[in-house]
């Protein structure tokens, strides 16, 4: 992981050479332009700026040196994102004042920003500093931030620096980090312990196939289980993925990275839940012992599974862990994965897919992604594709009979393992960013973690 965080560009205070950043809207530009010096103005139009949303400008003092900065305020932790990235390497603070969402906003936004994956290079030049705004609450951001570049950095390690043995050691260390209790099960072990889908998924790889598990919290406080899909690398197995497709599988334990940075998160805040923390560590391989098109496994719920296409392999390592979360009866179940190429069809490669067995739980995900600039957008879970799960065989199948609605085909198939009354919400991510924009560069990222984070902090209130 980086040894120097973004976080490190986030000021304690300001010193005599830091440069104010005035923020301003759109139409209120002119006005402001109005009171400036003949300087100020001749300046700013020389440049020919112009006001638009998320541009900024340089303006200078007499001598030459920068004076301060004039920003125009965009969508909410975009504009300062942008700016952090964009700015010359000086300290800066924002000049006024601001409500405290607001200037979290400015905080998360710096610190998105200034982001950069430096386990294999040095980073390419020093970023600009911001002075933490005065209403910014240090703690939460530092947690979401931190939360999120643990995500990014886990999703960004090649798979050759990064199997299930070093995403356990990443979750031990999480786990030491608040307290919490870390127990992974390994290899054939995972037979004895009734896990049979993860081994027959992961038994051909390198590095034997293991399940994570993390507990955390007082017995008596609502029981919130994450489950996150963790296939280091994804070959197809027997199916073999094609190069194009094979290329970004390093990024198959993204449902993984995400889990883990949001339970960072979650542990930090010390939020009032009984946490637990199941993520399913494999390898999808190809090797003698490798599962076959057309086998049949027996999964630890009982149900038996055709293998129709063995490149469906997280849905099968998640049942496992699904079932062993409804055993606990949780009060809420929150499962990431990077399942289907059918959910970025449907949505594109930005905005995750939330399923949910409880409609108004993912309805109101969706309204808090949306509140906090995190998206996310439900689609049905149509028990009317059931069907095209059906086996000759097996219980069911890992895959559909149809090519279309293949992401709610997968649901279904997770849902089988949950039942229709547990609160369950299944996300379907990216998790990672194909093109960079502010605060987002190209590579990881932990797609839906503030929403979620969001949403339990509304849900399981945070002690007084």
């Amino acid at each position: 992981m980086n040894d120097v965080t973004a976080l490190d560009y986030l000021a304690r205070r300001a010193s005599s050479t830091t440069v104010p950043i005035v923020l301003l809207k759109s139409r209120a530009f002119s006005k402001w332009l109005q009171k400036q010096s003949a300087v100020t103005k001749n300046w700013v139009r020389g440049v020919r700026f112009r006001p638009r949303v998320g541009a900024h400008c340089l303006i200078p003092a007499r001598d030459g040196s920068l004076s301060r900065v004039v920003a125009i305020e965009g969508e909410r932790y975009l504009t300062w994102a942008s700016l952090a990235s964009a700015l010359p390497e000086r300290s800066y603070r924002i000049d006024g004042t601001m409500t405290p969402d607001a200037a979290n906003d400015a905080a998360l936004g710096w610190a998105l920003g200034t982001y950069e994956f430096t386990a294999y290079r040095a980073r390419k030049g020093k970023p600009a500093t911001l002075v933490w705004p005065e209403q910014a609450d240090q703690a939460h951001v530092g947690r979401l931030a931190r939360g999120i570049f643990l995500a990014r950095d886990l999703i960004n390690t090649p798979a050759g620096d990064l199997g299930p043995v070093e995403l356990a050691d990443a979750a031990r260390a999480v786990a030491k980090a608040h307290r919490a209790k870390c127990s992974v099960i390994v290899g054939d072990n995972l037979l004895k312990e009734n896990y049979p889908t993860v081994h027959a998924v992961g038994r051909a790889g390198a590095q034997p196939p293991r399940l994570i598990d993390i507990r955390w919290g007082a017995e008596e406080h609502p029981k919130l289980t994450l489950v996150g899909k963790g296939v280091c690398f994804d070959s197809g197995g027997l199916n073999l993925k094609p190069a194009s497709g094979m290329k970004l599988m390093k990024k198959d334990m993204g449902g993984a990275a995400t889990v883990l940075g949001l339970a960072q998160a979650v542990m930090d805040a010390k939020l009032p839940v009984r946490l637990r923390v199941l993520i399913p560590a494999v390898e999808n391989s190809v090797a003698g012992n490798a599962m076959r098109p057309l086998d049949v496994v027996r999964t630890r719920s009982g149900k038996t599974v055709e293998i129709g296409n063995t490149d469906a392999e997280g849905r099968l390592i998640l049942c496992d862990a699904l079932a062993e979360a409804v055993d606990e009866d949780p009060d809420l179940i929150v499962d990431f994965a990077t399942l289907t190429g059918a959910a970025r069809v449907a949505l594109g490669t930005d905005v995750p897919v939330v399923f949910g067995s409880h409609r108004p739980i993912a309805e109101e995900l969706v309204a808090t992604g949306e509140q906090v600039g995190d998206p996310l957008w439900q689609l049905p879970l149509h028990r009317g594709y059931r069907k095209l799960l059906d086996s000759k065989v097996a219980d069911l199948n890992n895959i559909s009979s149809s090519r279309y609605g293949g992401a709610i085909t997968a649901a279904l198939f997770l849902a089988e393992f949950v039942g229709p009354s547990r609160p369950w919400v299944h996300i379907d991510t990216m998790a990672y960013n194909l093109a960079s924009r502010p605060g987002h560069p190209v590579g990881g990222e932990a797609m839906g973690l503030r929403a979620v984070y969001a949403f339990l902090r509304s849900k399981f209130s945070e002690p007084s």
